[in-house]
């Protein structure tokens, strides 16, 4: 009997409820020795990454990641390998078990085919060699740290709840990689592999962060030139002047181009800065460091020198944001002030067709005067015709009395038709 008693399931449910599971930690015993590697990799080099990396799995008859998996692990011969595909770099760890003779003489990525490593798909993003031993009688001195670090600042703290201890100097050595050192008090393999995981991170993650300083630095000058310039177009609209519309909208339109142009080019790695800026804050906090005498804490070290880069990333990114918003503001007083001058105009152009108007009903009342005189004129004419004619058949008339009288009837009569035809026309009108 079946046991499933709910709807069916989302197309993706088993690959998020795995989501969580994936990328797993790789065990190391102590002593081991890792070199970790993060790849910036364009989308359309994806492919071929996969095929460079089943290139050395059949080399050494193991088979291959698929198509779709974000992370593998194999043994090639003496040497592990691990493989993590992430948003926008991809993760290669390499891991041997025990130490070399001097300290980080022999790491891992010697292990593996001449030139595969440098073939890699993408551009190389943080290099990390690492190495885990077991812990002595008495903590490592000031001149066994120099000897390992190559006489650099080290950074250093128990992580683990004293577990274990981590020593740093997070500088890039001859051979292009930051060195770190564990030394293992009581650590489980598992968690061994959890801390190398979180500390390749954390070099990996300050690195991608601080991709967007150079951003920056570039959009400073640039942003402080569009603020001088939108004070200054401010400014003009100001004074009022009619006849700069124009002019200012051009301009207001090149500087709106200028900002979104730079919001384009650089919100995607602020916005990726403050996250991966984020994810170095919440690994260095799962490191649960302690103090040693005499040294930074990694805590330390990165507050006193990423974050101050990612404000300045931060900044950045809300200056310009500000920038388009003002822009924005401004657009809408300028298209207030145009509007208000059309009104202007509007109101003007009204009252010159109300005066037009005026004139010409009074124009229209003079032609109405004079054609009542016209028509009065006519019709007296025509009844003093027919009075004369009246009086040669024998009337006794007088024409030139019929034609004064005629006159105000029909003066009145004209005027009467007039204004009731004029009043109609009103009513229509309305």
């Amino acid at each position: 009997m079946s046991t499933r008693s709910f709807p069916p399931d989302h197309p993706q449910r088993f690959e998020l409820a795995d989501e969580v599971h994936s990328r797993p930690p790789e065990p190391l015993p102590t002593p081991a020795r890792a070199s970790y590697v993060a790849v910036l990799v364009d989308s359309d080099a994806r492919d071929a990454e996969l095929r460079h990396l089943q290139t050395l799995c059949k080399r050494h008859e193991v088979a291959g990641p698929q198509a779709r998996d974000t992370h593998f692990r194999a043994a090639l011969g003496d040497l592990r390998l691990k493989w993590e595909r992430h948003g926008e770099f991809s993760g290669y760890t390499f891991i041997v078990n025990g130490v070399s003779e001097a300290p980080f003489d022999r790491p891992p990525a010697v292990l593996l085919p001449s030139g595969w490593l440098a073939t890699l798909p993408g551009r190389t993003v943080a290099a990390v060699h690492a190495e885990v031993s077991p812990a002595q009688t008495a903590a490592p001195d000031g001149a066994a740290l120099a000897q390992r670090f190559a006489g650099h600042t080290v950074v250093g703290s128990e992580i683990a709840e004293g577990a274990a201890t981590l020593y740093t100097d997070f500088r890039l050595h001859e051979d292009g990689c930051s060195r770190m050192w564990i030394v293992n008090r009581h650590l489980t393999q598992a968690q061994t592999g959890r801390i190398f995981q979180r500390i390749f991170e954390i070099e990996a993650y300050r690195v991608l962060a601080l991709l967007a300083l150079p951003i920056a630095r570039r959009q400073a000058p640039r942003i402080v030139a569009i603020e001088d310039a939108l004070a200054r177009l401010t400014d003009g609209m100001a004074r009022e002047h009619a006849s700069d519309d124009e002019t200012l909208l051009h301009e207001l339109m090149r500087l709106a181009a200028e900002v979104e142009s730079g919001i384009a080019a650089s919100q995607f790695r602020f916005g990726a800065c403050e996250a991966y800026h984020g994810l170095v804050l919440r690994r260095i906090a799962e490191l649960r460091e302690t103090r040693l005498p005499g040294l930074q804490t990694v805590d330390e070290f990165m507050s006193r020198r990423l974050a101050p880069a990612a404000a300045t990333c931060a900044n950045t990114s809300q200056r310009l944001k500000g920038l388009a918003d003002r822009i924005g503001q401004t657009s809408a007083l300028l298209a207030t002030r145009v509007g208000i001058a059309r009104e202007r105009q509007n109101q003007d152009l009204l009252a010159s067709m109300d005066r037009r108007a005026k004139l010409q009903l009074r124009l229209q009342q003079t032609v109405e005067g004079l054609s009542v005189a016209a028509i009065v004129y006519y019709v007296a004419g025509l009844v003093g015709y027919l009075a004369k004619a009246a009086r040669g058949a024998g009337a006794k008339l007088d024409p030139d009395l019929v034609v004064g009288v005629t006159i105000p009837l029909v003066a009145g009569f004209v005027l009467w038709s007039l204004r009731r035809m004029r009043a109609r026309l009103v009513r229509e009108v309305r």
